[in-house]
């Protein structure tokens, strides 16, 4: 592969454009969605493009006394992650055996590091209301993480113990794994943990607009708060994505997109249809629910179900 390939899918397709563009597109159908299901009519379809190049022309403030090195660097940190991570997930779904090994681990990597861009930010701005959702957001990722990894851990057992993402997708050729016990303990608590890594309800807590105004962002303005708005945009293009590669990869694009916003009306739906947990209540559901709940489906899929 020359470097004007590597470059093309990088910053063209599936990387950079096709992430940018899709996924606030995305978030255009998550606005409208939401706004048809509480009998409003919501905005059109280039209102995503239009804040987001009001955004641009905004003015960068940097909040008096915080560290102005993280504060820029963390959305900066969140939107590459966001990138490259997506960018990998579609190129593996384009091309399985081009995988490496490991690379799911490098994915994880990468999607850890989007929140961890919002706790830095956050914490760095010394707002107290920001340093409370930098706190919620941290103890998310501690209570969501570990079902997250047994989820992984499914698939890859199921995979014969691969860590490639193509391999995974390679291996479901006859079968789709979530056509399963442990495969659909998997979906489901995919389904959760990938709802509060978006910070879609019920796990909005780090951002709560209505007790800490809106949190980890809530001293951002301008290119800095564009970014962790893409940062978020992109996740939610790509994390329907992996769930499908781990556990139901479709065939063609016709059935791809289908499988896609399938998965994207069950994230939106749960947004429109459940209250915001406390932060205690959301730790408690991932550890005492989700968490034996996923590693009920490791148990299961070590037993050959």
């Amino acid at each position: 592969m020359n470097i004007l390939t590597i470059l093309f899918h990088f910053f063209i397709f599936p990387g950079f454009l096709f992430l940018v563009i899709f996924g606030m597109f995305l978030t255009f159908l998550d606005r409208k969605i939401s706004a048809r299901i509480q009998w409003r009519v919501g905005p059109p379809w280039y209102q995503p493009y239009l804040d987001f190049l009001k955004l641009l022309l905004k003015e960068v403030i940097v909040p008096i006394n915080s560290s102005k090195f993280l504060f820029l660097f963390a959305p900066v940190l969140s939107f590459l992650s966001a990138v490259i991570s997506g960018t990998m997930i579609y190129y593996f779904l384009l091309y399985p055996q081009r995988s490496f090994l490991g690379d799911i681990i490098v994915i994880l990597y990468f999607l850890t590091l989007v929140p961890v861009g919002f706790i830095l930010g956050a914490s760095s701005s010394r707002n107290p209301l920001s340093g409370c959702g930098a706190q919620r957001e941290m103890m998310l990722l501690i209570g969501y993480e570990l079902p997250f990894i047994f989820a992984l851990l499914i698939s890859i057992v199921k995979a014969g113990g691969k860590i490639k993402l193509g391999e995974i997708i390679m291996a479901q050729n006859n079968l789709s794994f979530l056509y399963s016990w442990s495969g659909l303990i998997s979906f489901l608590t995919l389904l959760f943990v990938f709802q509060a890594k978006l910070g879609y309800v019920p796990f909005d807590i780090a951002e709560a607009e209505q007790e800490i105004m809106a949190g980890t962002i809530l001293e951002y303005s301008g290119v800095s708060l564009a970014l962790f708005k893409l940062a978020k945009a992109i996740l939610l293009l790509s994390l329907p994505a992996l769930l499908i590669a781990l556990l139901w990869p479709a065939k063609s694009i016709f059935s791809f997109i289908i499988k896609f916003f399938f998965i994207f009306l069950l994230i939106v739906l749960m947004k429109n249809t459940n209250p915001r947990l406390r932060i205690d209540q959301a730790l408690k559901f991932f550890w005492f629910i989700l968490g034996p709940f996923s590693i009920l489906g490791v148990i299961l899929v070590l037993s050959g179900l």
